[in-house]
């Protein structure tokens, strides 16, 4: 079985051998390649520019063999800027976005139509990966869910806790509604063009789920995450990652995924009782390990396979990105751990 096959067949629980292992944010600064072609070129155009974005998804390709599947180099805030917000880094770090949106008159800002359109780079970049992949490796495309997208948006960038985004679900509901529905629309178009485009699966990143609390939860983030799914092709593979939603594995099941992304903070064995249906996990070891010795960290990877049980439907990834201070042959030694035979 090859490795895109591996990839599939986990997602469905069906029986693949050892679990397929991809790195969350696989390519970044940890590579002295990746460094040196960001030293010729800005990370937003690396994004916009196919060829450029090719390069960078095969980067660990090539230096980490086993890897089962590349996902594609890009960025979540892609689809603001589709729709006339653009973004940057800020000198200080973290994301500043073009310019916040506060009333209604803002969100009359925002052109929709022809959104997806504009975003045809990804596309390009996902069908000439698919030629220099083949079918032996799976190609993992992903966006941002309404929500997350919508902190961005509102708050004007990064935050710890997205202040005002809160305040506008309070304040004035009925915005926040229109805005996400907007978002809902322009991600499943989006995704949907992935999957034409060469994606054999799909992630959705709820980064900032924790941000919403008890019901607000299924109001604001889960109820679009579910606009969105209805509107792509029946029985599209999609994993879902809600980043600290892990004891509500069963709301987030619910949705209808096949498989779920999870954190770092509670063992798969948990995750699985929780959701309450048989369902393909993704995950789960704590990202700070990869600064740290090989050996540790495969130690850690052998606990979480333990934990698993041999459930057929486990993706081996990371509870979140790697970080730049990420060493090599520490990935080397988690990826040689799960694909050990």
């Amino acid at each position: 079985m090859n490795s895109r096959d591996r990839f599939l067949a986990a997602l469905q629980r069906q029986p693949h051998g050892r679990p397929p292992v991809w790195i969350m944010r696989q390519a970044g600064r940890y590579l002295p390649e990746y460094r040196a072609l960001k030293a010729k070129s800005d990370f937003l155009t690396m994004v916009r520019t196919p060829d450029l974005a090719v390069e960078v998804t095969l980067q660990p390709l090539r230096r980490f063999a086993k890897l089962d599947a590349a996902i594609l180099f890009s960025d979540i805030l892609v689809i603001p800027e589709a729709l006339g917000v653009g973004y940057r880094f800020r000198d200080e770090g973290g994301i500043a976005m073009e310019r916040a949106l506060s009333t209604e008159a803002d969100l009359a800002t925002l052109d929709v139509s022809g959104a997806a359109e504009r975003l045809n780079y990804v596309y390009e970049a996902l069908r000439l990966l698919r030629k220099e992949l083949g079918m032996n490796k799976a190609l993992l495309g992903f966006a941002g869910s309404p929500w997350t997208l919508a902190c961005y948006l509102v708050e004007g960038g990064g935050s710890e806790d997205f202040p005002k985004t809160k305040a506008l679900v309070k304040s004035n509901p009925r915005m926040m509604h229109r805005l996400l529905e907007t978002l809902a629309t322009a991600v499943a178009e989006y995704l949907t063009r992935q999957f034409a485009a060469g994606a054999d699966a799909i992630q959705i990143f709820d980064s900032w789920a924790g941000a919403l609390d008890g019901a607000d939860y299924e109001e604001f983030s889960l109820r679009y995450i579910r606009a969105v799914l209805e509107r792509l092709p029946k029985s599209a593979p999609v994993i879902l990652y809600a980043k600290g939603k892990s004891p509500q594995a069963e709301a987030l099941a619910r949705t209808g995924v096949p498989c779920l992304g999870v954190d770092w903070t509670m063992p798969l064995s948990q995750v699985r009782a929780l959701a309450g249906r048989p369902i393909c996990l993704q995950g789960n070891l704590d990202p700070t390990y990869m600064p740290g010795e090989p050996a540790a960290a495969a130690a850690a990877v052998r606990a979480i396979l333990q934990d698993n049980a041999g459930d057929p439907g486990h993706i081996f990834n990371l509870g979140h990105g790697i970080t730049p201070d990420a060493r090599i042959e520490t990935f080397q030694a988690v990826v040689d751990e799960v694909t050990k035979e």
